[in-house]
């Protein structure tokens, strides 16, 4: 069992894109919920509005399928759960899954949330701490608080690692010899 890291209230994961190291990729990938109430679904996880909500609409495991058309390098998946708002709508523990497709998934996580009020930064690494490379990530919601039934997810989001370009790492280290060579 891993304790996410989790951020101070209202802390905003855009913070790990201004850093320039991580970009969001969720617009890559094809998103599928088990279910969902009508007007409650995909669209509301991913709109960055965190007045509005993934609610499901059947029995647990709730489940929140990402797959992307490649294989794919992740490094944080980052949840927003408000127990306040949701009280017992609001997951306390949930696993996540990566793998190839629906028949390979291996659980790389499991969190213990205790009434969470804000983003949930998800580290997707191994030990050394190097990023994941998949084809798909599963959520999956395994109780809610107060035993509730149906999960409410505010949103969803998830980063890959940013690489320097080799352009960029040549013209940081070399010297030019020609002023000519140095504009090419």
């Amino acid at each position: 069992m891993t304790t996410p890291n989790k951020t101070p209230p209202g802390a905003d994961p855009k913070q790990l894109e201004r850093t320039g190291t991580v970009r969001e990729i969720g617009s890559q990938a094809v998103w599928s919920l088990s279910s969902c109430k009508p007007g409650f679904g995909v669209d509301q996880l991913r709109d960055d509005n965190l007045e509005t909500y993934w609610q499901s609409d059947g029995s647990q495991p709730h489940l929140v399928n990402i797959q992307f058309r490649r294989k794919t390098t992740v490094k944080t998946l980052c949840i927003y759960a408000d127990y306040k708002s949701d009280e017992s709508y609001t997951p306390s523990k949930i696993s996540v899954r990566v793998g190839n497709n629906f028949h390979n998934l291996q659980e790389i996580r499991q969190l213990e949330l205790v009434e969470p009020s804000g983003w949930i930064h998800v580290p997707l690494t191994d030990n050394h701490k190097k990023p994941t490379r998949t084809f798909m990530i599963q959520i999956a919601v395994l109780a809610n608080h107060q035993n509730g039934r149906d999960t409410h997810m505010r949103q969803i989001k998830i980063y890959t690692p940013v690489e320097e370009s080799s352009i960029g790492q040549l013209q940081e280290t070399s010297s030019w010899t020609t002023i000519g060579f140095s504009l090419c």
